[in-house]
């Protein structure tokens, strides 16, 4: 392993679980190309060892840049999909935006909690999670031990739920039959786990972190989108999606959790989740005060996508107990560098 990955591992490391030795500045890698028209490897029919040179390449470009910025990250392979992979399994379909530049998306096929209560709890034999298995394993084969393999994008439970049964129906069963909706967070929730337990076995290095470019060690926590609950009152997320959100936590040995809705009125119900060990916000209108107030000395803020002026505006705001990393957007190395170490002046390792 190279020693500024085996540094930056030790550093990040401390930030989310150890002592504080400064802010985190990762800088996102340029995608490298050369994908060509293979497309989305879980939505294809070709076989997946075609994708393997092209991960490859991606894994070998970001570990080009942490050594000629040497910020802190840690390369690794990233294996980003659709949302609606584990909706899929359950029988989605996947619709494509042609000529468009929009992710694919699940279409829900529940409308109702017995449709709901009917549908059959997938097994990692579904052909979308087949392939991610299938290509973990031959990135793991062909970058060895060290490397560190990613994650597809991972919903939360009741996200995936969300995208299985119709939002339009699903949102008022959680009044009239909430123990069907229950039920159906339940299937998604052991079938997330399921997966999450078996790439973690399938490539033991695993970097869980889908969103935005970070790294944890695997024994620090998963990492999954929650975006549903902007749209739910605090008590409606304390009984939908807490005890799940819980169960994954204290499973993987914390939680990291990206969210881009409305939600400044959670933060109380996500300080009850154990181990929240980091937080990916895009922050409402009140900025980030409220954030750096509700989660200082508990929970690592994550920011990533943002201009200068509101890193700035977090450190000015920064408590003593703050602890923040930075997702720096990625280009070419001349126009990336000043910004970084204009940052990193600000934010020096200790």
């Amino acid at each position: 392993m190279h020693a500024l990955e085996a540094r930056n591992r030790r550093f990040l490391a401390d930030l989310f679980a150890g002592p504080f030795r400064g802010h985190a500045i990762i800088v996102s890698a340029p995608h490298p190309g050369g994908f060509g028209d293979l497309g989305d490897f879980t939505l294809s029919k070709k076989p997946v060892k075609e994708w393997v040179p092209c991960y490859v390449r991606q894994y070998e470009a970001r570990a080009r840049q942490m050594e000629q910025l040497d910020d802190d990250a840690v390369p690794y392979v990233g294996l980003n999909t659709h949302t609606g992979l584990f909706a899929a399994a359950f029988g989605c379909p996947i619709h494509v935006y042609v000529g468009q530049e929009t992710n694919p998306a699940a279409r829900p096929i529940v409308r109702t909690a017995e449709e709901a209560d009917k549908l059959r709890e997938p097994g990692l034999d579904a052909a979308m999670l087949a392939r991610v298995l299938e290509l973990a394993r031959l990135l793991r084969k062909e970058l060895g031990p060290e490397a560190a393999i990613g994650v597809p994008d991972i919903q939360s439970p009741f996200d995936v739920a969300a995208l299985i049964w119709n939002k339009e129906e699903m949102f008022p069963a959680m009044i009239e039959e909430p123990e069907a909706v229950k039920r159906l967070v339940d299937k998604c929730h052991r079938l997330l786990k399921k997966f999450l337990l078996a790439l973690k076995k399938e490539v033991g290095e695993v970097d869980f972190c889908h969103c935005p470019y970070a790294w944890a060690p695997p024994e620090q926590g998963c990492w999954l989108s929650e975006d549903e609950v902007g749209a739910l009152n605090t008590k409606m997320f304390e009984e939908f999606c807490l005890p799940v959100l819980t169960d994954l936590s204290r499973t993987f040995g914390g939680l990291f959790m990206h969210c881009c809705a409305n939600a400044d009125h959670q933060y109380g119900g996500f300080n009850k989740i154990p181990s929240l060990r980091g937080l990916n916000r895009v922050f409402q209108s009140p900025g980030p005060r409220p954030a750096i107030d509700a989660f200082a000395g508990k929970t690592v803020l994550i920011q990533a996508w943002s201009g200068d002026e509101l890193l700035n505006q977090m450190l000015d705001a920064a408590q003593p107990d703050s602890r923040f990393l930075f997702n720096l957007d990625g280009g070419k190395l001349e126009e990336i560098q000043p910004r970084y170490e204009r940052l990193r002046k600000r934010c020096p390792r200790r």
